[in-house]
């Protein structure tokens, strides 16, 4: 006979799971080290034995990575979410309803942060281009010749901050999930930042770069068509 589940933590209601459930994506999703689980039990499960937290801790990190991995659809999780009630060891209806409504909140965002977690490098966000001509050179013979400027803005991965502080201004900065229990806040902040590029081709630079793309073409529909 299978040994009896431990009782949930203590004070076990929809605003301290959905602080926890944000707080697993963030170490889970977004590369926060620092959100550590001293840190979630303190703030949102004081009176829960280490034990009876950690256990509860894994359980949501098991259903958010397997609702996240397959990147559920609202169909997808309700039949999901049901499976998990019925199951022994499951979870509460009232969980499932928390986890619901954190991931219809958060989708978007963890999917985004799994697509950025495979990138190597920066995302080209935005280019614009257009022919001018250049009024200053070191050489006479180059002014009024026509030339091409090409700005590029290169977008740096985002991260995520966790703000548990409750001094977060909505006014100043954006907040995703933010979760009011007690004094405190639980909140979720999305920073982002660009890097700008400016470069300028001459008519020779230009007909350079066609013929490198031209070349690069070619060598794509080469290694299409091979069977």
């Amino acid at each position: 006979m299978a040994a009896p589940e431990p009782p949930p933590p203590a004070g076990d209601g929809a605003k301290p799971l959905s602080g926890l459930l944000s707080g697993i994506a963030q170490a889970t999703y977004h590369g926060k080290a620092g959100i550590t689980e001293e840190l979630l039990r303190g703030q949102l499960y004081p009176e829960a034995a280490p034990e009876e937290f950690r256990a509860l801790r894994a359980k949501m990190g098991g259903l958010l990575q397997s609702i996240a991995s397959a990147d559920m659809d609202l169909n997808q999780l309700e039949a999901f979410l049901t499976a998990q009630t019925k199951k022994q060891g499951g979870i509460t209806a009232d969980q499932a309803a928390v986890i619901a409504k954190f991931w219809k909140n958060h989708r978007i965002k963890i999917h985004e942060s799994l697509i950025n977690q495979s990138r190597w490098d920066n995302v080209l966000k935005n280019m614009n281009w257009r022919v001018d001509l250049k009024s200053q050179s070191r050489h006479i013979d180059q002014i009024n010749t026509p030339v091409a400027i090409v700005e590029m803005e290169l977008g740096k991965n985002g991260q995520w901050q966790l703000d548990v502080s409750g001094l977060w201004d909505p006014k100043s900065r954006s907040c995703e999930g933010a979760c009011s229990h007690g004094l405190w806040t639980l909140c979720l902040l999305w920073t982002e930042e660009s890097e700008f590029l400016c470069l300028e081709f001459d008519e020779a630079k230009v007909s350079q770069m066609l013929k490198k793309l031209s070349e690069i073409e070619e060598s794509m529909t080469l290694l299409t068509q091979t069977t």
